[in-house]
């Protein structure tokens, strides 16, 4: 996945900026003398980060989760299994999609629900599915990689969050979504990425649901990982954004949630908001100096030595802090 549009910048600048906010891409105050109101005024679980780097250990046991392989199939069955022990609901949606070289490949989103009858709600989600391919390294071309990072680290995070709110409920609607297929795309061809979450947007299961707004973790279990104001999101729900990042800030994490615009990321949330309108942000890594992603990102070296407890714990403490302090 994902390929960073280097045209947003200037889009942004002269076109789309949100109120208050400069040229250079960084957000500033219609009036410094202004006090905001704080944004974590609620109590919220504390993420130890532990917990969601077994869960990360554990994806990666099952092998590569490459839609189609039994490896997959034993994953999703794992996944399914977790949640059935946190959520209230968990939803299974199978379907077969058409990778851009016209193979028909099974694909398996899941789904777990807190408070599934309340209307107020929020949408977290990350894709749990392998790359079968290791594009960016220098041997071994085909072969799947392990994802630690870009896939599982999402869904580790997200399944320790789940244990949290199990014994403290929210007090919104939360819903748990893992994606499917995500990381199947050819890297010239954009539009071939992301396709459990377009399936899934398309046909949104529960039937007819909504939401106020969403979260996708992408990539979020580097070491000393920054991240930016993704193109995309910010554009289309600058709220949860700048909202997420300055619970952030307030938390001691400002120097790593830097409200920076980057360039348009493909990733699953634009498929979330362009077919259910849901406004969706990325917490995704990006590396400013390089312009691209972590140095291991798609290559065999995104295995458990690319993850970072200290980083799981801050993302996971950021959106345990967000759900008990939501922007609506």
């Amino acid at each position: 996945m994902k390929k960073i549009s280097s045209i947003l910048l200037a889009v942004c600048c002269f076109c789309t900026l949100p109120f208050g906010t400069s040229c250079t891409g960084k957000v500033e105050n219609e009036d410094s003398t202004l006090t905001e109101e704080k944004k974590v005024q609620n109590k919220f679980p504390e993420m130890s980060g532990d917990l969601a780097y077994t869960y990360i250990e554990k994806q990666l046991q099952f092998g590569p989760r490459v839609p189609g392989t039994a490896t997959h199939k034993a994953c999703a069955g794992w996944l399914r299994s977790e949640l059935q022990k946190f959520c209230d609901t968990v939803l299974i949606q199978e379907a077969m999609v058409k990778t851009f070289d016209g193979k028909s490949v099974p694909i398996i989103n899941i789904i777990g629900q807190f408070k599934p009858d309340t209307s107020q709600r929020i949408l977290l989600a990350s894709h749990w599915d392998s790359r079968p391919w290791a594009d960016e390294d220098l041997k071994d071309h085909d072969k799947p990689i392990p994802a630690a990072n870009d896939g599982a680290s999402g869904v580790g995070i997200l399944l320790e969050l789940a244990s949290k709110l199990k014994n403290t409920p929210p007090g919104i609607g939360v819903d748990i979504v893992f994606f499917d297929a995500e990381d199947m795309g050819k890297p010239e061809a954009m539009n071939s990425y992301c396709l459990g979450s377009e399936y899934w947007a398309k046909n949104p299961l529960p039937n007819g649901y909504k939401a106020n707004c969403g979260v996708l973790l992408d990539m979020v279990g580097g070491k000393d990982a920054q991240f930016f104001y993704e193109g995309y999101s910010y554009q289309n729900a600058f709220k949860i954004l700048s909202h997420t990042w300055g619970i952030a800030a307030e938390l001691g994490f400002a120097a790593r949630f830097v409200p920076e615009a980057i360039g348009n990321i493909t990733d699953d949330h634009q498929q979330v908001t362009l077919h259910t309108q849901i406004p969706m942000m990325d917490i995704i890594q990006y590396d400013k100096q390089t312009k691209n992603f972590a140095y291991f990102w798609h290559t065999h070296n995104d295995n458990m030595e690319a993850i970072d407890k200290n980083t799981l714990k801050m993302v996971g403490t950021v959106i345990s802090a967000l759900v008990f302090n939501p922007p609506f």
